[in-house]
């Protein structure tokens, strides 16, 4: 169900139909797993293990460093693919990709501590993500203020706080976190290695997304050396728009988009081998299950045409990146909430039996929801919108 048709429109090349292909075989072994997982509320160590394995992991790391540097359309092919075979490890292993994209393409960080944990992305497999979401400061594209502290110390700096919503922090063994530096009146990124002053609370029990091990990390006192400060700018200041215009969050609506993707299989699958007594044809044969495929057929496919239309001017084009942003928000705005609709006609396809545990359907529902609260939020996507074309009226 999961394994991926050449004849996508939307693969390109040879490259890509390679990638998609490595990616797909990925899926089928998650898929056959997720189950488990998701009924347990455990984490998918073993998918992780063959992420790693694959090279998957290395992909968006710059080719200099011994990465494949693949693009943000060819990023995106995959993390849709891996999302058709398990929501929870696509977006988990997206937030990695993601962030290696992003850094490769700002080149934010000191350029000595890039290459070197570049080198272990490739050599060992580490892995990476940025702890920002605090409980009581809230949502950090909110412009939460974080109530982690950076405390300067000789050498370097200690952190405390706890960050929630921090997704695969069983297998991390090295985060950003940002944290108010307090004799700086800052805000400061920084880079931490796992030590004995850091802890996973197992808080993660959720409706969906129930693998994606978004724990809370605590660290107390954590030393963390100068040379690991990656950025930082002023309190009360909202940070300038990276050069890339964060173009790297599309792995979010390509993760949702893949489990849509995976429901509308197992719909049109289903609705075309179910054949009640009651019917002298399988219910594909009815006009209220045509319409329904053909309602979820046609969200699925502006969905993927947007996004991927965006993602190819945001390769083609670095100089007009930055005035892509209300597009990118879009996309994900768009991708989520056809997604949570898509699934929704699925379910109604297939019927009362896809309230069963025993198919995949049930799962599909609860995840998509969960893309409601990644971000960009809804409201902040559609204020940019709003804003653009009151500008454009000046």
């Amino acid at each position: 169900m999961t394994t991926q048709k050449r004849n996508d429109p939307f693969i390109r090349n040879e490259k890509e139909a390679h990638l998609v292909k490595t990616a797909a075989e990925l899926a089928e072994r998650f898929a056959a797993r997720a189950p488990l997982h998701d009924r347990e509320g455990s984490f998918p160590f073993e998918n992780i293990q063959d992420l790693k394995d694959s090279g998957y992991v290395k992909l968006t790391v710059p080719r200099e460093y011994g990465g494949e540097e693949i693009s943000l359309y060819e990023m995106l092919l995959i993390q849709e693919q891996l999302g058709r075979g398990d929501g929870s490890t696509a977006l988990s292993i997206g937030w990695h990709m993601g962030l290696m994209l992003h850094y490769r393409t700002t080149r934010s960080w000191p350029e000595e501590l890039f290459r070197s944990f570049c080198r272990e992305v490739v050599e060992k497999g580490t892995l990476l993500n940025h702890f920002s979401t605090e409980r009581s400061s809230g949502s950090p594209s909110r412009g939460g203020t974080p109530q982690t502290t950076a405390v300067k110390t000789e050498g370097g700096w200690f952190l405390s706080g706890r960050k929630t919503f921090s997704t695969l922090s069983p297998v991390l063994d090295t985060f950003l976190v940002s944290a108010s530096m307090v004799e700086r009146n800052e805000i400061g990124s920084f880079l931490v290695r796992s030590s004995d002053r850091i802890h996973i609370d197992e808080t993660w029990d959720t409706l969906g997304m129930r693998s994606t091990g978004s724990h809370d990390v605590v660290l107390d006192q954590a030393f963390v050396p100068d040379e690991a400060l990656i950025s930082s700018y002023p309190v009360g200041k909202k940070p300038q728009a990276p050069s890339d215009a964060s173009a790297w969050l599309l792995h979010i609506p390509a993760c949702y988009l893949g489990i849509a993707h995976a429901a509308r299989d197992f719909a049109v699958s289903f609705a075309k081998s179910y054949h009640p007594a009651s019917l002298p044809t399988p219910i594909a044969d009815l006009p209220t299950a045509q319409q329904q495929i053909g309602l979820l057929e046609s969200e699925l496919l502006v969905a993927r045409h947007l996004m991927y239309a965006i993602a190819d001017r945001w390769d083609k084009n670095p100089p007009g990146r930055l005035q892509l942003i209300p597009e990118l928000g879009l996309v994900k705005y768009v991708a989520t909430n056809h997604a949570i609709s898509i699934v929704d006609k699925a379910m109604r396809v297939v019927g009362g039996a896809s309230l069963s545990r025993s198919l995949p359907l049930e799962r599909m529902y609860r995840d998509v929801r969960a893309g409601l609260h990644n971000p960009p939020m809804d409201e902040n996507v559609i204020r940019n919108l709003a804003m653009r074309a009151l500008a454009e009226m000046d």
